[in-house]
């Protein structure tokens, strides 16, 4: 298994893993998440290859396959009224096949994140995990990642 930034020719693989993360939040939260979609597609995750703040890696096995991926955000507030200008890598996706977890792809994926982060200066590592996928909340723990902030709701219809 290598890690390195995505290319175009990955980008197939790329959304095929995008179907299987969405699936999850479908099943978890139907209410919120819509079935058969995807976050980027490919047309999108093209773009975001070319943005300068934005950053992907991927997974691939002995036969170039795409068997995960981090997208990856710089984020920073210069000059906020409130917040440090502190400079933050915010994983805005991370998914390891749903046939191959539990052999440390996604760790791996997340060492070369958190190297590509202190490479960068950046202050931390921060990501939204949803309270619908426990396994995805177990394995950011086990990474060393612990709550910033706590999102919260009240549904009102059903």
């Amino acid at each position: 298994m290598k890690i390195r930034k995505m290319e175009r020719k990955d980008i197939s693989g790329v959304v095929k893993l995008l179907k299987q993360v969405e699936t999850i939040h479908h099943m978890g939260r139907p209410d919120l998440f819509k079935r058969d979609s995807v976050k980027y597609n490919e047309n999108e995750i093209d773009s975001i290859l070319d943005e300068k703040d934005k950053c992907v890696f991927v997974a691939v096995n002995e036969k170039d396959d795409v068997i995960g991926y981090a997208f990856c955000v710089f984020k920073q507030f210069l000059n906020d009224n409130v917040l440090t200008d502190i400079k933050t890598l915010y994983i805005d996706d991370l998914c390891v096949d749903e046939n191959i977890r539990g052999k440390h792809v996604g760790q791996k994926i997340y060492e070369k994140v958190k190297e590509f982060a202190e490479l960068n200066n950046c202050y931390n590592i921060t990501l939204n995990v949803w309270c619908c996928n426990p396994s995805a909340m177990k394995f950011y723990e086990k990474c060393g990642l612990i709550p910033q902030k706590i999102g919260m709701e009240m549904i009102l219809r059903k």
